[in-house]
């Protein structure tokens, strides 16, 4: 059958039978986590939620609809949905979306449209500063460039000040409270730091027994505040389970807030490796291998030990053409870490292992561990 188009018309869409249900209460998202280091959740957010994250996230940075946003991050993923999705569109100002993030396109964006806001994680910034075209000039239009979603490792910080002329803030929060919780400011000069909670945020430190820790002693991060989701989808023991008898939700993050009031992370709690009795966090140790000039990331896990109940393995992805060897990365880190804190192996991938947004999978390198036990 065939259909001339021009003998249609279009009569209006039919009526609205029933008037739709809305509530600041009812549930506007249904956000699944990465499942980096276990079984993904739906993760529910109501428009509470996301309205009060939009206008935290407001009050924090200053947006405004004069500012043009580069949309780097999925749009499945909560920073982007919250912060390059739904907060330009209530400020009513412009973003440039990429359907698939190439850093040397990313460099044509940023000279031909010029935007003010530029929020990525520290893998898309890591290769953009690796792509040898990039210079000051590119990111001259950029009041504010955000990183969030993983560490920001030091070298990367490093390398965009001294080459670019940019200073990288650095943010935090997970898909549960919406997701923003932290942001550093260019002036607040605390490099480390994940900077002061958002508006309406409480944030403790706690340790095993639940006591409130003093500053700068390292515990669980737990926080409360209208961002907070509602809950797991269908998962209402799994729900109950990650809420303090405060009310306070429990991050499964470690960190410490410092004497101003400023938050720093120090690793995750299921992802700390007991070696020789010691609480050893996989981001110190990767830290120390980006560090190294041929290294653009590092993955580190842990591997059972008869003698010292888990040691560090590290999986690294080296630029291209690079002849260092694990010997030479094992003496590196030496020089940087405590001894029994050095990877007791060195692997290199060609790519490390990486979800949809470009965090590194742990879980996917603890696999290839298993495997190597296993032949």
């Amino acid at each position: 059958t065939v259909i001339r188009l021009d003998e249609m018309s279009f009569k209006g869409f039919p009526p609205i039978r029933r008037s739709v249900r809305s509530g600041d209460d009812m549930l506007a998202a249904l956000l699944y986590t990465s499942g980096t280091s276990g079984k993904p959740k739906g993760v529910m957010l109501s428009a509470s939620n996301l309205s009060s994250n939009i206008q935290q996230c407001i009050s924090k940075v200053g947006f405004s609809k004069k500012d043009i946003f580069i949309g780097l991050l999925p749009q499945f993923h909560s920073f982007g949905f919250t912060v390059t999705t739904l907060l330009p569109s209530v400020i009513g100002s412009k973003t440039i979306y990429m359907a698939r993030f190439n850093p040397r396109k990313v460099l044509d964006v940023l000279k031909t449209n010029r935007p003010t806001i530029m929020l990525a994680i520290p893998s898309m910034y890591n290769a953009i500063l690796h792509t040898k075209s990039a210079a000051p000039d590119d990111f001259k239009s950029v009041r504010l460039a955000g990183s969030g979603g993983e560490a920001l490792p030091v070298a990367v910080f490093e390398g965009y000040k001294e080459r670019l002329n940019i200073h990288l803030c650095e943010g935090y929060g997970l898909t549960e409270t919406s997701p923003v919780t932290n942001w550093v400011m260019p002036e607040d000069n605390k490099f480390g730091s994940v900077g002061l909670p958002v508006n309406d945020l409480q944030q403790r430190i706690v340790n095993e027994d639940e006591v409130e820790l003093a500053e700068c002693e390292d515990g669980e991060i737990r926080m409360k505040g209208p961002n907070i989701m509602m809950g797991y989808f269908n998962m209402p023991e799994e729900t109950t389970a990650v809420f303090d008898d405060q009310g306070f939700f429990k991050t499964g993050d470690m960190g410490q807030i410092d004497e101003d009031g400023y938050l720093y992370i120090t690793g995750r709690i299921k992802e700390m490796l007991i070696i020789g009795g010691e609480n050893v966090f996989p981001r110190e140790i990767e830290e120390s291998l980006t560090d190294h000039d041929d290294v653009i990331a590092a993955g580190v896990v842990g591997r059972q030990d008869v003698s010292r109940g888990e040691v560090a393995v590290a999986y690294v992805e080296l630029v291209e053409g690079s002849t260092v060897d694990e010997q030479e990365l094992r003496a590196w880190c030496r020089k940087k870490i405590a001894p029994f804190k050095v990877p007791r192996a060195i692997v290199m991938l060609d790519e490390l292992p990486r979800n949809p947004t470009g965090k590194i999978l742990r879980r996917e390198l603890s696999k290839l561990i298993e495997q190597d036990i296993s032949q």
